[in-house]
């Protein structure tokens, strides 16, 4: 592979088989070959960017619009009830294809699905109203 091509931009152009769930011509959704649980979906953007941060407003829409439907469709065919979205944003966010997507995974109550030890801290309230002004700010001027 070039260093753009990842294994999405493969199947996106047909280079390799996958099991397409749906397809236009911003996304793609794809059922993932090694799932935490059946129906484990992957839902690609077309655009070749690596963190969602650079998607542009176009392709952002319609994964909003997709995954709501996509979602409801696995829930039904896998007769899970909960599942989980997850989108990894960097090698130190644990993303290992540099192509953005969101996995939709399935949870049951057998505990298929995906686990991780949640850790939290609780707020330091000073830097939350800091952070709040500054992002407000960014978001007022229109990323």
């Amino acid at each position: 592979m070039s260093d753009e091509e990842t294994i999405f931009s493969l199947i996106i152009d047909g280079k390799i088989p996958s099991y397409k769930l749906y397809e236009d011509e911003l996304i793609i959704a794809i059922l993932d070959i090694n799932p935490f649980s059946p129906g484990h979906t992957l839902l690609i953007p077309k655009e070749k960017v690596v963190t969602l941060d650079k998607l542009s407003s176009k392709s952002a829409a319609a994964v909003g619009r997709m995954l709501p439907k996509l979602s409801k469709a696995i829930l039904e065919i896998t007769g899970a009830e909960e599942f989980n979205i997850l989108q990894n944003n960097g090698i130190n966010a644990f993303q290992s294809v540099f192509h953005v997507h969101f996995h939709i995974i399935p949870k049951f109550p057998d505990g298929r699905g995906l686990q991780f030890p949640f850790k939290s801290t609780p707020i330091d309230h000073e830097e939350a109203i800091i952070m709040t002004e500054k992002i407000n700010q960014i978001i007022i001027k229109g990323l």
